[in-house]
């Protein structure tokens, strides 16, 4: 039996970098979205929303793929950070987070032949007290204006913090991978056959 086309409802790199890992052959598609529809959900459906709808608009056209979405919030005192997308910006995200915990909500989903289903996995991170200028270092040395809450864990970021609680380290750079892995076994697309 011949596995059905695997394909990333992302233009992540971060994603592609994660799923990259698992050493699957899939393509990567741009998915239809308004990443703004269920900003009245609370942070944990918000995300499974979002990412369950990534996976259908791509899968609406390829209904014969397995197709995987995936979204990612970060969020403390219950506000929702954004990506930053300038200097500015990053920083007052970063000077909102010094001294905090916070946590990053990340949803996936996985579509395949017309079924559905998603998981939540959460990281809880808390930063240090960090200097204005320990910041400004920070963001001119790495780049995150594309990275909600203006840090990555997985690079110069890890230096930022204090503490990180998860079950599933990959789920903090946006796709957890357990999760993500008992979702295609599920769909017919076993990791390890």
């Amino acid at each position: 039996m011949t596995r059905p086309p695997l394909i990333l409802a992302s233009t992540s790199r971060y994603r592609r970098a994660l799923l990259d890992r698992l050493q699957l052959k899939y393509e990567a598609i741009p998915p239809v979205c308004d990443e703004h529809a269920f900003d009245d959900l609370p942070v944990e459906e918000r995300v499974v929303k979002l990412a369950v709808e990534k996976a259908r608009s791509v899968a609406a056209d390829r209904p014969d793929a397995v197709v995987i979405g995936s979204d990612q919030i970060p969020e403390v005192g219950g506000v929702a950070l954004e990506k930053p997308g300038t200097r500015a910006r990053a920083m007052e995200s970063l000077m909102l987070l010094a001294g905090r915990t916070h946590r990053l909500v990340t949803g996936v989903a996985v579509v395949a032949g017309g079924r559905v289903e998603s998981d939540v996995d959460i990281v809880e991170l808390r930063m240090r007290p960090l200097s204005r200028g320990e910041i400004e270092a920070y963001v001119d040395r790495e780049d995150v204006l594309d990275c909600a809450g203006a840090f990555k864990t997985e690079g110069l970021g890890i230096a930022l913090f204090e503490e990180i609680r998860s079950l599933d380290p990959s789920s903090g750079i946006g796709l957890p991978l357990i999760k993500l892995t008992k979702l295609l076994q599920r769909a017919g697309i076993p990791v390890l056959p």
